[in-house]
């Protein structure tokens, strides 16, 4: 075999096609572009992607799925087995761990889980612990420093005007329910004289309503009280002068 008898693999190289070169050629009154429209243009300018007007694969996909917590914090993941290799009463602390190839690097965040078995006495310096794993530690005869911020434990004061109130509204509503449920006290009724529909009577007098005459001389008599019966025996004996005058 020489250089010059090298040739490609049959059927990977075909010849260009030759469109425009009249119909004879096959492809040469229309060059494949079909009858007229928007593709048989020499400028088509349709966007990456488009398909023909349906929606296109890539609106078609799903996106942004799902809750994303922004103050969400990543810890790498230590097991307890894996801190054997350490000699007893060594301290152990990212950078440490970064040099035996536990961690990627001694900035990350460290979390120590109970997942295998420690003999002997570690100091561990770690960012979260679990609580089996404390206990495995300490009942080791080891103990531990935790980095960084930590959560505020259960019955401290909380942080934050939010936090301050939502604990202000749990010891109401906790004081609400301790106390004890107080009878209602009976309400004293009004005292006075009662008519016959039931309302009572005030020794006060109602103020009128304005009515004309006859609203004006029912209220002389009814404020008059026993007056008005004089006025009528009286007027009988007026009567009996007049006509004796007369006579």
């Amino acid at each position: 075999m020489k250089l010059h008898e090298l040739g490609p693999a049959k059927g990977s190289r075909r010849p260009r096609k030759r469109i425009g070169r009249g119909q004879g050629a096959g492809q040469g009154k229309t060059s494949g572009r079909g009858q007229k429209g928007q593709g048989a243009r020499s400028s088509v300018g349709l966007p990456t992607g488009f398909e023909g007007g349906q929606m296109p694969l890539k609106q078609r996909l799903p996106k942004l799925r799902g809750f994303h917590n922004r103050w969400r914090h990543e810890y790498v993941v230590v097991n307890l087995g894996k801190l054997v290799r350490f000699e007893k009463d060594t301290i152990v602390d990212p950078d440490v761990l970064t040099e035996a190839g536990l961690i990627p690097r001694a900035s990350s965040a460290v979390k120590v889980l109970a997942a295998g078995h420690l003999g002997h006495a570690l100091t561990l310096r770690v960012h979260r612990i679990s609580a089996a794993a404390r206990t495995a530690v300490e009942s080791a005869g080891g103990s531990i420093e935790l980095l960084g911020s930590q959560p505020a434990p259960e019955g401290a004061t909380p942080v934050g005007k939010r936090a301050q109130r939502k604990a202000d509204a749990i010891v109401a509503r906790a004081e609400l329910l301790s106390r004890p449920a107080t009878p209602a006290e009976p309400v004293a009724k009004p005292e006075g004289k009662k008519r016959a529909g039931g309302a009572a009577v005030t020794s006060e007098a109602k103020p009128a309503k304005g009515g004309g005459e006859r609203g004006g001389k029912r209220k002389t008599a009814r404020e008059d009280g026993a007056a008005a019966p004089e006025t009528v025996q009286d007027a009988p004996q007026e009567n009996e002068a007049e006509t004796e005058d007369r006579e």
